[in-house]
């Protein structure tokens, strides 16, 4: 009897252990980090996105995106520090700065150095599945990823329709457009990953809607019938900054006749007569102002080209929202949601006829500015909105801070998890955020510059053909309008300031010569695939 029952109890006790060592190692296996799927849209002002406001807000809204607002927190103040395409992404990558990581600009850029750190690596060396498909633009293949796809025509752009693509080495022409493929691609991949042992790092990176903002086949006629209002600064006459703000090219009067999506007159047949028309107001000197029609005046044309433009802009944005819309879905049936972290941001911020302008580059607000929304349910307070300054090289170590990865060393940014969650006290993130734009005098003529931001003031030189200083106040001005360089009420608190960009010169190790400055703008690097990386 004693026998028997000391059989029963061992018999208890193994089956407790078993049930014990069973529960833990599922628990172990099911590693508890989240999964984060970062997603980044290319060109995407936060201004044209629903829960950030503007004037587009009922015209073109964003549900979907707006969603993870309602569910998350929006960061309204998330700044990039180089507001052009590749240098930005390198510095999401590296958490550092353009003269760090050492890709500077687009044009005659070279390729990024993918031998240094990036996060990516770090979540693969942590254990997580990662992947990438969408828009990549460094020159180099991707390293850190267990799969990707990403757009491989010449220069990296991608292209809307009919895309190439190139899969973990091999170059794939895929039919279909471009949102939707990338968003199919994605959805695959997670059908066959995402339900295992180890959590899942992906970045999805959409084209859209960056230039030539052609619209899905479906959303071509979205707007037809609609005037879209015009932005209070579409008629700058760029007053008291005429050799910056008034020296691009990225006006109205600049679009060519190809973002206009117009045919060519049928009395044009030779080839080099036929770049040249599509080229109108594309390069400086050439044929500036064109109109699109005769009976046009120049003004008229402006106010033409701008419907044109951001009809098609926003008919990208829709379909950018539809498919993020099927990524959120696909994670609410897949019983992934809760553990999900999801980013939307974009590379920078555009301009929408701000200004008078199309494209990026300057340290003023709608450039300088990136969208940036989190959702981690249950984790990140839900429909909050948050002020703090922050930088894209922020980015990487609050991703590694979020997945329990420990602190990396040699970064620049700093994590701002804690403010996200909610439990970062009252102090600010930062007190300033430093800027500095390199390319010239491609694409758009716009001069190299650095500056800096508070929360009330940005100071600005430009300094490649020019010397030229400009001071803004956002509080009273927060549209940029009028320089305050040259006032002399403002003396003492340009000395401030420049004490204080020198500080941040120093701390992030750029604190050399203007022409030192100048030889990076004028050095070619190489170009990525052989050019067309605008």
């Amino acid at each position: 009897m004693h026998k028997m029952k000391y059989k029963l109890k061992t018999v208890l006790i193994l089956l407790s252990l078993s049930a014990f060592f069973f529960f833990n190692c599922s628990k172990s296996d099911q590693s508890e980090a989240p999964n984060i799927l970062f997603i980044m849209t290319d060109d995407h002002a936060a201004h044209a996105i629903s829960a950030y406001g503007g004037i587009f807000d009922s015209l073109a809204p964003t549900p979907n995106i707006d969603r993870l607002a309602d569910e998350g927190t929006l960061l309204n103040n998330v700044f990039c520090t180089n507001s052009i395409c590749g240098p930005s992404r390198a510095a999401i990558l590296t958490g550092k700065f353009s003269h760090q990581n050492g890709f500077y600009k687009n044009h005659q850029g070279g390729k990024f150095d993918s031998s240094q750190w990036t996060f990516p690596q770090e979540f693969q060396r942590n254990g997580f599945r990662t992947a990438l498909f969408g828009k990549w633009h460094l020159g180099t293949e991707p390293v850190g990823f267990d799969y990707f796809k990403y757009h491989n025509n010449k220069g990296q752009q991608g292209t809307y329709y009919d895309p190439i693509y190139n899969e973990n080495g091999q170059n794939i022409v895929e039919k279909g457009y471009a949102t939707k493929l990338t968003t199919d691609f994605a959805l695959d991949w997670l059908s066959q990953n995402a339900h295992g042992s180890k959590p899942f790092l992906m970045l999805l990176q959409y084209k859209a809607p960056h230039r030539k903002w052609l619209p899905e086949k479906k959303y071509k006629n979205l707007f037809d019938g609609v005037e879209m209002p015009f932005p209070d600064t579409f008629n700058d006459t760029y007053e008291g900054r005429e050799l910056t703000a008034g020296d691009t090219d990225m006006t109205m009067d600049n679009f060519d006749p190809r973002d206009m999506k117009l045919a060519a007159p049928d009395s044009i047949k030779d080839p080099g007569e036929l770049r040249r028309w599509a080229e109108m107001g594309y390069k400086r000197g050439t044929n500036e102002g064109w109109l699109p029609f005769d009976s046009m005046t120049v003004e008229e044309a402006r106010k033409w080209k701008y419907q044109r433009y951001i009809k098609d802009y926003l008919a990208c944005v829709k379909s950018v929202d539809d498919h993020v819309g099927r990524v959120l879905d696909y994670l609410d049936e897949n019983e992934l949601t809760e553990n999900t972290i999801v980013i939307y941001t974009s590379d920078q911020g555009f301009y929408l006829g701000d200004h008078g302008w199309y494209d990026k580059r300057f340290m003023y607000e709608n450039s300088l500015r990136m969208p940036f929304i989190i959702r981690y349910p249950g984790q990140i307070p839900s429909n909050v909105v948050n002020d703090d300054m922050i930088m894209n090289i922020d980015f990487s170590p609050t991703l590694l801070d979020l997945a329990g990865i420990g602190d990396v060393q040699g970064l620049q940014g700093k994590s701002f998890k804690d403010k996200v969650m909610g439990v970062g006290g009252n102090e600010p993130f930062r007190t300033a955020i430093y800027y500095h734009y390199y390319e010239y005098p491609f694409w758009h003529h716009v001069q190299p510059h650095y500056g800096i931001r508070t929360e009330r003031y940005k100071l600005i030189h430009f300094y490649h053909d020019i010397d030229q200083w400009e001071l803004y106040d956002l509080k009273n001005d927060p549209n940029e309008l009028t320089n305050l360089y040259f006032d002399g009420d403002h003396l003492n608190l340009i000395t401030e300031l420049k004490v204080q960009l020198t500080d941040l010169q120093e701390r992030y190790g750029d604190n050399v010569s203007v022409d030192s400055m100048r030889v990076i703008t004028t050095t070619n690097f190489g170009l990525i695939g052989g050019g067309g990386n605008h």
